[in-house]
């Protein structure tokens, strides 16, 4: 009993004919450019040509993920940056108002005055002669964003707005705010500011009472 056997060239199009409806059905990217590559060559080439296309749909998915990752971490990366920058700023206001107000105190207890700017040939009032010196050793402050909303002189003997007398114990009181730059952390404040206080308290050197005003 003898078995026909199709002709190679009848098998090889049935095989091409299912390679081409398997591409159809699963509508992958490239399908028309690699069943060229296909129509060119033999059926077997199809399982060649298979794996380098599912190499390049995982590069595809490499470089989803690497956008995904980058999208993550950079938000992050900026938060840390920004809240660290807060930080430092917030460190050197507070230490600068420091400095000043013992640099104002200093001068509160030794009774001087400053001389007027808006009035040449005058001087200011003890109070606000301190005040003025207050604000100008905390220039630093300042050139960082701190605002300066109030500076309040008083003393055990003379009490609030008075610097006192000799041998009195001057306090001088500021209060500064400071807008941060991290948006996150400006929300739990209000205006987006941070409000520092500072004072410091001296006693007064023995000068001519004329001076305590």
């Amino acid at each position: 009993m003898s078995i026909y056997r199709l002709p190679q060239s009848l098998l090889a199009g049935i095989r091409y004919a299912f390679s081409a409806a398997l591409f159809k059905s699963r509508q992958w990217p490239g399908m028309e450019r690699m069943g060229k590559k296909i129509s060119h060559g033999r059926a077997s080439e199809f399982g060649q040509i298979l794996p380098t296309k599912w190499r390049a749909c995982r590069l595809a998915s490499m470089k989803g993920q690497d956008v995904v990752e980058f999208a993550i971490v950079v938000p992050l990366f900026l938060f840390l940056i920004f809240a660290v920058i807060d930080f430092g700023r917030l460190f050197f206001v507070q230490m600068n108002l420091q400095q000043a107000l013992m640099e104002a105190g200093r001068f509160a207890s030794t009774g001087n005055h400053l001389p007027d700017p808006k009035s040449p040939g005058q001087n200011l009032s003890r109070v606000n002669s301190i005040v003025a010196d207050a604000q100008q050793h905390a220039a630093g402050a300042l050139m960082m964003g701190a605002t300066i909303s109030t500076v309040q002189v008083s003393s055990v003997y003379g009490g609030s707005g008075s610097a006192g007398g000799p041998g009195d114990t001057v306090t001088i009181s500021l209060i500064a705010n400071l807008k941060l730059l991290t948006p996150f952390v400006a929300q739990s404040f209000p205006s987006g500011a941070y409000t520092l206080t500072s004072s410091v308290s001296c006693k007064n050197e023995p000068f001519p009472p004329a001076n305590t005003k």
